[in-house]
């Protein structure tokens, strides 16, 4: 049988893990756990404790060999201060009375080497660019199915059609399109801009105008001319 064991070392300021020969007294063990703990000899009040951190022996006589305590692989020695205003026991844990470091909201922000100003330098987090929102499309008041007319540049010439769609479009990035199904195959397309379908009409009977070219109104199918400005 190994007369070597491992034992667990605690004390106000440490914990460790040590092997201690079965065979050392008390007293010796003490001036061992002097060099660990910072407790001094005639300070030390050694209790044994199992797993449980039940308190199972207390190592009261020096000249007893630790054998005589039956200690055993991974208990713990429970060393306790038994004068701590003669050491330091505890001052290394204690920060009651350490002076702290402080600094005020403005000064940390005029500082050039806090994680604030790094931010700042990066634009991160809250100092990042804002991209700004794009327009929203006016509410434009034209219903789908009412009959309009679209405005040309010929004197009382005026293109007369059904309204089929309203709203926002790929071939435009900002701004409402009103597409218009004309009476008659003098459109630009079949509802439909590269690719992109918006309604479905002939071939050449349809075409995408600003809302302010247009009036909705009554209006009765009639025959009329070719204008080149609609898109």
């Amino acid at each position: 049988m190994s007369s070597i064991v491992n034992v667990f070392v605690v004390s106000p300021d440490t914990r460790s893990e040590r092997r201690f020969d079965l065979r050392i007294t008390v007293e010796q063990l003490k001036a061992k756990l002097e060099l660990v703990t910072g407790i001094p000899v005639q300070n030390q009040k050694i209790e044994v404790q199992n797993g449980d951190g039940q308190t199972v022996a207390q190592l009261t006589d020096d000249s007893k060999q630790l054998g005589y305590y039956g200690l055993s692989d991974l208990q713990t020695l429970k060393v306790i201060d038994t004068n701590p205003s003669t050491s330091f026991t505890g001052q290394l844990s204690d920060t009651s009375h350490v002076e702290k470091f402080e600094l005020s909201d403005e000064a940390y922000a005029n500082r050039t080497d806090t994680v604030l100003a790094y931010k700042q330098r990066h634009k991160m987090g809250r100092f990042a660019l804002q991209s700004e929102p794009s327009p929203s499309a006016p509410q434009v008041n034209i219903p789908i199915g009412a009959r309009c007319e679209v405005e040309s540049t010929e004197h009382g010439l005026h293109k007369r059609g059904t309204v089929r769609f309203v709203g926002p479009t790929k071939f435009a990035k900002t701004g409402v399109w009103v597409g218009v199904e004309y009476d008659e195959p003098i459109g630009r397309n079949d509802g439909s801009v590269q690719g992109e379908r918006y309604f479905t009409c002939r071939s050449n009977y349809g075409i995408f105008v600003r809302p302010e070219r247009l009036r909705v109104g009554d209006f009765p199918v009639e025959e009329i001319g070719f204008d080149d400005e609609e898109m």
